[in-house]
């Protein structure tokens, strides 16, 4: 047998050339071969070698220009701007019909009597026994008590019972009444005379050498004014008439004259011969915060005092003052609190306000004079420095903040304790309760709280005691007038007799 023939012994297996027709050949139709009519072809077939992929670049900008430049593209922006605007348009009218909508103060004008601070001049501030100058240092100090912020004088116990037109003793003569009066016009003050307690009537009040009632008189002189007691005869419609047909002839828009009833007792009566008090004639009713008494009133009474008296509510414009005797301690507390009550305040003549100014007018005066450098008298100044920084503090952020000008007015319940117990509710019904009052002054968004410890001991607020209230807020002004800059409600300590005023924001802003 031929090599070719055999089969591979060692192997088992046939040749790849193996002559039977069908073994690694392919027959058909077609199909032809050198042998037999057969082809034959190799078992494996080559596979094309892959092609390297195309990378991806970007559209130039002539492609880009051509693309954007279709019809679908252009349709597809011209709805985009357009929904554009209309959800513009619908934000606005959304807004537009929030503000138009929602609840706003509504801003009323004031007259000037509304906006005015009033300070009270007894007869010791312009008698010259009581004094050096009398009248003529008062006339060098009004433009001073200007710039405190006082805006209007009411001149106290100036006049003879029986004569509207004299003056009493060692009060200063009729012209040099009248130069006080065009000094105050000049330094922008104006000017009350109080006729509490003094016969109007009288015949001594119709001299014959003036040709008009003495109520004339002063309103020639340019007096904005008069103040008159709800106990005197003139407290009634029939005087009260006659006084606005006068103060008619004398007023302007801008410069109204005005009356003033010293309310004494708890409710202001009715006006005499009458069942009711008519709003038209009286425009400022002057009311005291602590009741009169013959003993220095405790810090209990203080409290219970403030607290009833200013749950009052009455139709007519009114005027604070302090009224009342309280311990020295409690001065500082009673001014914050007049001045950032409803109303106008009227504050009472203070010896260390004016005092300071007294002393800066004499610094140098005396050539040679040893300073007195003590201790007591340091310390006297700095008191008197303090009480001129709380005064002018108050009085300018009265005047210039809507919500202590015309807010509204809400007493605020709030928990605090002390050093020795833990916190407990203040209600002042309870005698051993904290003597703390906190209310609150609004308008719109702007708030300002008035914290009063009228009581001896230090009190720590508690963190939840006015949980609607923001936490945080900048001091405005403190009775010590040592707080600056901005607080947290919930790490507030109140001192004995320390009064606060802190205008409010919320956390994060500043205003």
């Amino acid at each position: 047998m031929e090599p070719a023939e055999e089969t591979d012994s060692m192997t088992g297996r046939m040749p790849l050339n193996a002559g039977d027709a069908g073994y690694g050949s392919v027959s058909g139709p077609g199909l032809s071969g050198a042998a037999g009519g057969s082809e034959t072809a190799p078992l494996l077939i080559a596979v094309p070698e892959p092609q390297p992929l195309r990378q991806w670049q970007p559209l130039t900008k002539e492609q880009l220009e051509v693309a954007a430049g279709g019809p679908r593209w252009r349709r597809l922006r011209c709805y985009l701007v357009l929904l554009f605007w209309l959800a513009w348009l619908a934000m606005l009218a959304t807004s537009v019909a929030i503000i138009a909508t929602s609840p706003r103060p509504v801003v009323t004008p004031l007259e000037w009597w509304q906006k005015t601070l009033l300070y009270e001049l007894p007869p010791a501030a312009f008698r010259a026994e009581e004094g050096p100058g009398g009248i003529d240092v008062l006339c060098e100090q009004l433009p001073y008590l200007r710039s405190l912020g006082i805006g209007t004088l009411i001149l106290e116990g100036l006049f003879d019972k029986e004569n509207l037109t004299v003056t009493g003793e060692s009060l200063g003569t009729l012209p040099q009444i009248q130069h006080l009066l065009t000094e105050s016009s000049k330094a922008g003050l104006k000017v009350v005379l109080d006729f509490c307690g003094l016969k109007l009537d009288g015949a001594g009040n119709k001299p014959s050498n003036l040709s008009a009632t003495p109520l004339r008189f002063w309103l020639e002189q340019g007096v904005a004014g008069f103040v008159i007691c709800d106990t005197d005869a003139a407290y009634s419609e029939k005087t009260l008439l006659d006084w606005r047909g006068v103060f008619r002839e004398f007023s302007s828009q801008e410069e109204k004259r005005i009356v003033v009833v010293r309310q004494t007792q708890y409710i202001l009566p009715p006006l005499n011969n009458s069942s009711q008090t008519n709003k038209m004639l009286v425009d400022v009713v002057m009311r005291s915060i602590l009741p009169s008494s013959h003993h220095i009133l405790s810090a209990r009474e203080v409290a219970d005092a403030i607290e009833t008296h200013l749950q009052i509510r009455e139709d007519i414009w009114p005027s604070w003052t302090v009224g009342g005797k309280a311990s020295h301690d409690l001065k500082k507390l009673l001014l914050v609190l007049t001045m950032t009550l409803p109303g106008s305040p009227t504050v009472q003549y203070d010896e260390e306000i004016n005092q300071t100014q007294s002393a800066s007018l004499n610094v140098g005066s005396s050539n040679g004079e040893k300073n007195d450098s003590s201790g007591t008298n340091t310390d006297k100044e700095k008191e008197k420095r303090t009480a001129v920084a709380l005064f002018t503090s108050l009085s300018h952020s009265r005047a210039r903040e809507e919500a202590l000008l015309y807010g509204s007015f809400t007493f605020l319940p709030f928990n605090t304790s002390t050093n020795s117990s833990s916190a407990s509710n203040s209600t002042l019904a309870s005698p051993s309760s904290p003597l703390i009052l906190a209310f609150l002054r609004s308008w719109g968004c702007v708030h300002f709280l008035v914290l009063l410890n009228i009581g001896p001991e230090l009190h720590t607020l508690d963190p939840a005691w006015a949980p609607s209230l923001p936490a945080a807020g900048v001091f405005v002004a403190s009775t010590g007038m040592d707080r600056l800059g901005s607080t947290s409600l919930y790490s507030l300590e109140l001192r004995p007799h320390e009064a606060i005023v802190i205008k409010l924001f919320e956390s994060g802003s500043y205003s």
